[in-house]
């Protein structure tokens, strides 16, 4: 069996396809509800408060979606990426992967293409699902602002399996992992309060379909999408040469 059926295989056997997929597919579906009703829902559950909202645009459907998208769905991202990419965790696995292999990068490429195909893949189903929800309560959406923005968004979940990939190589700890990876992409936002460097920063990609929908200009995104594959790039570059001289 080759590496890459054996990615696919693993995907199927346990399941991390129905977590992934599921918890952006359920957002999808849930966010553009919650932006139509949510005047209703705080009203109801509120105990007599009353709350005035202004009337609700189909765009609210795609931020929603994106609330839930970039902190829950981001958790289950890198869970998932640990999990494939800490592969030195359990050391009996890495000894039998490094026999059988020429390379480290034949062992990481896979994992890291195919994990990054299945994430992206759930971001854009549950953008899709979004949309259609968004279509049928609110109203209709930027055809080219979804699409771009789809894509942007598959580009920063690439750049999180990148760097969830550097946070593997530079500890043996699958939950050290997972823990690092997440420390910089929570820190990422928050360095970007500051205005010189918010274009530049790869957390702009994660909201990017929501500004884009609100009638923000492509050319916007230039920046960060650069530093974004760069920083992918170098982030790869250097996890190789770290799985690579690491001592079993």
């Amino acid at each position: 069996m080759t590496p890459w059926r054996l990615e696919v295989v693993r995907i199927v056997r346990t399941r991390w396809w129905v977590a992934v997929i599921g918890v952006y597919v359920l957002f999808g579906l849930l966010g553009p509800i919650s932006a139509a009703y949510l005047g209703e829902i705080l009203e109801r559950f509120g105990g007599g408060i009353e709350v005035v909202f202004p009337d609700p645009v189909p765009a609210d459907g795609i931020t929603q979606y994106l609330g839930n998208a970039n902190q829950v769905g981001l958790l289950v991202v890198v869970a998932y990426a640990v999990s494939v990419l800490a592969f030195d965790a359990k050391p009996e696995i890495g000894v039998f992967l490094r026999t059988r292999t020429a390379s480290i990068g034949a062992i990481l490429l896979p994992r890291a293409v195919v994990a990054t195909a299945l994430v992206s893949a759930a971001f854009a189903l549950g953008a899709l699902a979004a949309w259609y929800e968004t279509l049928v309560l609110l109203g209709t959406l930027p055809v080219g602002g979804m699409l771009l923005g789809m894509l942007l968004g598959m580009v920063y979940l690439a750049f999180v399996v990148a760097v969830t990939a550097l946070a593997a190589s530079l500890t043996r700890s699958a939950v050290a992992a997972a823990g690092l990876a997440l420390v910089v992409l929570i820190a990422l936002p928050l360095l970007a309060v500051l205005p010189p460097v918010a274009p530049w920063m790869p957390s702009r990609l994660a909201g990017a379909i929501d500004e884009l929908v609100r009638g923000a200009a492509a050319g916007d995104f230039v920046r960060a999408l650069g530093v974004t594959v760069a920083a992918a790039a170098a982030a790869y570059a250097v996890a190789l040469r770290r799985f690579a001289a690491r001592e079993l």
